[in-house]
């Protein structure tokens, strides 16, 4: 039940082969794809007819461009009791067999064949406060009668909190629950963080807030690596970078610098500003590598839209990434300094950090 060599498809097109052997995953672009295709990581992963093999670190043999296909958090620990109920030793699978699992269900677009299908097949369907209880068994080390179900429409998710992918307004979203550590309250915090975010400029998908009969409701947000039922192309700047999202090790300055790299767009690069100054005046502070992505679409590179915006800490309660080298206590000064470094326009930043923290100041309050 392992798998040692794995196709990377895209749109039913194949990408290349993963090819596993001293706990490394070479992988090598195909012909027809170098002719007609993309680079699906630009800095890591060339068009090249090479065979490209990564480094043990980072991530465990992998590129982060396939590293991004793999769950953590939530979609970790359903992967790791699905392999257990199987009666296989996860200590002794390798990362393909992993994706392999995921097959056709990953985040983004990349695909993985063959598949291996190790859950059963579960069409009961439950209503979200029914979920959300045999989502708490799971973090509680307790048996649940839906990890099949669960693990079949959130398996490929990344993050803390429990979520499920779900078809609603005949598109496709993601319904987010509470982990063990957050309030009751953690699904209108993060609906109102999200309207806050849009008042301030910040590209956000559509939001929602879910009913429920034990809590005030169920944050939801539409997907936004998913158009018109189609699947976008999408890369963290983990990923991009092959850095942990693990590792305080980034700047927001050097965010800027990678989103005008890829996008050759300042428009772009003014969105990002905007999500830093947000997330300094919202107190944001889980802003790792992972919660920035960019989406490969028409033929260019974007911004995502802005993701993961609640009332958060992270790294000795500092900001995942740094604002002018500052994580514990970035002033207004600091996120003029990024903007000036990058060499964006003096009025335009002081006018941006003025507006934010206006708005967040009074649209927030009560969580600041």
């Amino acid at each position: 039940m392992n798998n040692y060599k794995l196709n990377v498809i895209y749109h039913n097109s194949k990408v290349g082969t993963l090819i596993y052997t001293n706990h490394l995953a070479s992988f090598q672009y195909d012909t027809d794809w170098i002719a007609n295709g993309f680079s699906i990581s630009p800095f890591s992963l060339p068009l090249s007819t090479k065979i490209f093999t990564p480094s043990f670190q980072p991530f465990d043999g992998l590129f982060g461009i396939f590293n991004d296909s793999l769950p953590d958090g939530w979609g970790y620990l359903l992967m790791d009791r699905i392999i257990k109920q199987n009666k296989v030793d996860t200590k002794r699978i390798t990362p393909l067999y992993r994706l392999s699992i995921l097959g056709s269900s990953t985040l983004g677009a990349l695909e993985y064949k063959p598949n291996e299908t190790i859950y059963k097949k579960d069409s009961f369907e439950r209503n979200l406060d029914e979920i959300n209880e045999q989502c708490k068994l799971i973090l509680n080390n307790e048996k649940s009668d839906s990890l099949d179900y669960l693990f079949k429409n959130a398996g490929s998710s990344n993050g803390e909190n429990p979520k499920i992918f779900k078809r609603y307004n005949n598109e496709d979203w993601i319904i987010k629950f509470a982990n063990s550590q957050d309030s009751n309250n953690i699904g209108i915090q993060e609906y109102e963080y999200s309207l806050c975010a849009k008042k301030c400029g910040i590209q956000i998908p559509n939001t929602h807030l879910f009913e429920s009969n034990n809590c005030p409701g169920y944050f939801g947000i539409k997907r936004f690596d998913r158009k018109d039922n189609t699947k976008i192309h999408m890369a963290s700047a983990s990923a991009l970078l092959e850095t942990s999202h693990r590792l305080p090790n980034l700047d927001y300055l050097d965010l800027l610098k990678l989103t005008f790299y890829l996008t050759k767009d300042i428009s772009q690069v003014k969105q990002m500003y905007k999500l830093m100054c947000f997330n300094v005046f919202s107190h944001n502070r889980d802003d790792h590598s992972k919660n920035f992505s960019f989406l490969y679409d028409d033929d260019k590179w974007q911004v995502s839209p802005a993701y993961d915006l609640t009332y958060s800490n992270s790294f000795n309660g500092e900001h995942a990434t740094t604002i002018n080298g500052e994580g514990a206590n970035p002033t207004k000064r600091d996120l003029l300094q990024v903007g000036l470094d990058f060499g964006l326009d003096t009025n335009f930043c002081k006018l941006i950090i003025d507006k934010i923290e206006d708005i967040v100041k009074t649209d927030l309050a009560k969580y600041l």
